[in-house]
């Protein structure tokens, strides 16, 4: 291969981001170009003044947010002492992944082109807007849009002289080689890279805390149709400090059950040590791996075969297929035509990367253990919002969380991996330690202490605010008003008992929404009528319009994403025009000041 020429940078939330980046730098790679794919905070954004062609490949999160590793660079990219000439010498593409259903579509994408051309750079293309609602998914336009780009780079970048481009069916060289051990070494011993009590730096991804789980207990009645779970860890001697807003992240494992099919299905042995060595001088092992390594630690704690899988893995699997009938239908499932066929297999019925390699048995033996980490995405830290205070719990940290289980036409139902992990930890077994570290969350809450706050947290939305109602009261702040929704009062009214107890002291305003109960006279009419939040909020206009716009109080919203943002958001808009005396316009511009001065903020998740 040149020298890198071509240099692909990705901020990304759930992975979909780094997977088209990854496939950037492999179609870069049969063109016979150089190229390098970075997480755009782990790239020195100072560099960029001598880089002469880059790919920016941005999902949009939340309501309009860059994903958290574009954060650095993106507070970096629009500070306004850059000057308009500081990337003159860049030629630049910008592909974005959102999803329209949302306000802010792909609002990260098109921000930034027009920051990069504001800077000097001169853009390749239109900015990509890949689309999560389309029914073929954002491949719908990054499929035509990567043709265009090729053409593009190309014509600045041709191949060197005598090298053709490297055909779809030839696999690329593996970006690892796995050198098995015949016995395991005399020194050193596996085990996860961990920050130690009382060590001097922070707990991290690549240094996690083994938090010890103190309990799990399930929050929600019996014949509730959701478990969900209060579990609590002790931090003591980690290092680790929080704020209400704040979130934790937890590494999951696979099931046994799960490692040990994969490792039949491939036919590896689970206990069978190897080290890891890159092909490339450029690339480092991942520092979450410990050397040696054996495939047991590798599949369990690793390798996400519980995902479903992208269709790069169709891709790679195909190339790597000695089956003629599995090679086919592999080839199909990676090609443009076949892309529905695919969803229809796979994304419809959430089918997992583990299911796949049971359906194709004849390929999955043959894989070459050296293209696993190419195969096979690495499971992401799954991020909770914290559920308590330091100020009450010292030394500990809680979370609140829904498992994750429902089904498809697929026999076997679909799990999270992460909460359906964390459900199975028991800690009246025997001791429990779970791989965890903190970062800051989206919500932040006023230090003055006479400011109220208004908090909607509807389900497990009401986590957060549970840990600032706790932070402030232990302050002396009394002026939280918290509306709550769930279903029913006696299955999931999570803390009732402790709302009422803070509520007695005049610490609290609850204001519950319980959607399935209603009084009889109000199912009387045609459609069942529920109750939520939103509903709960007109109600009260009057004090939601005096906490606002006389006390200068600040609004919190937390749940998910689905419905209930634009729900709450239409129910503030006619409380500033009912209470307020606004029109329309004026309601639509006084909730922008609101989000403009951070008195509004949300989190929400899908």
């Amino acid at each position: 291969m040149p020298s890198p020429q071509l240099l692909v940078l990705f901020g990304s939330q759930t992975g979909t981001a780094q997977d088209v980046s990854e496939r950037l730098g492999r179609e870069a790679r049969r063109r016979r170009l150089g190229c390098r794919v970075q997480a755009l905070d782990s790239y020195p954004v100072v560099n960029l003044i001598n880089e002469p062609l880059v790919i920016f490949v941005c999902a949009t999160t939340g309501q309009g947010d860059p994903p958290d590793n574009m954060k650095n660079f993106w507070r970096f990219i629009f500070r306004k002492n850059l000057p308009s000439t500081a990337l003159c010498q860049m030629d630049f593409a910008v592909l974005g992944l959102g999803d329209s259903s949302y306000a802010k579509f792909n609002f990260v994408a098109k921000k930034l082109h027009r920051r990069l051309l504001q800077l000097g750079g001169s853009a390749l293309l239109p900015v990509c807007l890949g689309d999560d609602q389309h029914e073929l998914g954002p491949d719908a336009a990054v499929d035509p849009w990567l043709r265009d780009l090729w053409d593009r780079v190309l014509g600045l970048y041709p191949p060197p002289p005598g090298l053709t481009e490297i055909p779809p069916g030839v696999p690329l060289p593996s970006k690892f080689t796995l050198l098995f051990l015949q016995e395991a070494p005399s020194t050193g011993s596996e085990g996860q890279r961990v920050a130690h009590p009382g060590s001097q730096e922070p707990p991290s991804e690549s240094k996690p805390f083994l938090a010890p789980m103190i309990s799990n207990q399930r929050v929600t009645g019996p014949s509730h149709f959701q478990d969900v779970r209060l579990i609590e860890f002790d931090i003591l001697g980690s290092g680790i400090s929080f704020a209400a807003g704040d979130v934790v992240l937890i590494q999951p494992s696979n099931s046994a059950a799960h490692v040990q099919r994969f490792c039949q299905v491939l036919g590896l042995d689970p206990d069978q040590l190897f080290m890891l060595q890159p092909r490339e001088p450029d690339v480092s092992s991942p520092t979450r791996l410990p050397q040696p390594c054996s495939m047991r630690h590798l599949v369990s704690h690793y390798l996400d075969i519980a995902s479903v899988p992208r269709r790069s893995f169709f891709e790679l699997l195909a190339c790597l297929s000695l089956h003629e009938l599995e090679r086919e239908k592999l080839l199909e499932f990676s090609s443009a035509q076949g892309q529905e066929e695919l969803f229809e297999y796979c994304n419809r019925p959430r089918r997992t990367i583990l299911e796949v390699l049971c359906d194709f048995p004849h390929t999955a033996a043959a894989i070459p253990p050296d293209y696993l980490l190419d195969l096979i995405p690495v499971i992401r830290p799954r991020a909770f919002s914290i559920a308590s205070s330091l100020l009450t719990h010292p030394s500990r940290l809680q979370i609140l969380v829904a498992v994750v289980q429902f089904q498809t036409r697929l026999k076997e139902p679909r799990r999270g991996l992460c909460s359906s992990w964390l459900a199975s930890l028991d800690p009246g077994q025997g001791p429990v330690r779970v791989p965890l570290w903190v970062r800051p969350g989206s919500l932040a809450f006023p230090e003055t202490p006479d400011t109220p706050v208004i908090m909607v947290g509807p389900g497990t939305g009401v986590a957060p605010f549970r840990a600032a109602i706790q932070e402030r009261v232990a302050q002396g702040q009394t002026g939280n008003f918290l509306f709550f929704g769930c279903r029913w009062r006696d299955q999931d009214f999570y803390w009732e008992a402790e709302w009422q107890e803070l509520e007695k002291r005049d610490c609290l305003t609850l204001i519950p929404a319980f959607s399935r109960e209603q009084p009889p006279a109000l199912f009387s009419a045609l459609q069942e009528q529920k109750v939520y939040v939103q509903h709960r909020l007109r109600e009260l206009g009057s004090l939601v319009w005096e906490l606002l716009d006389r006390q200068g109080a600040y609004f919190y919203l937390a749940g998910n994403a689905k419905s209930m943002p634009a729900d709450v958001s239409e129910a503030l808009m006619s409380i500033f025009q009912e209470e307020g005396g606004l029109c329309s316009p004026d309601a639509a511009a006084y909730l922008a000041r609101l989000q403009q001065t951070r008195r509004f903020q949300t989190e929400t998740w899908a």
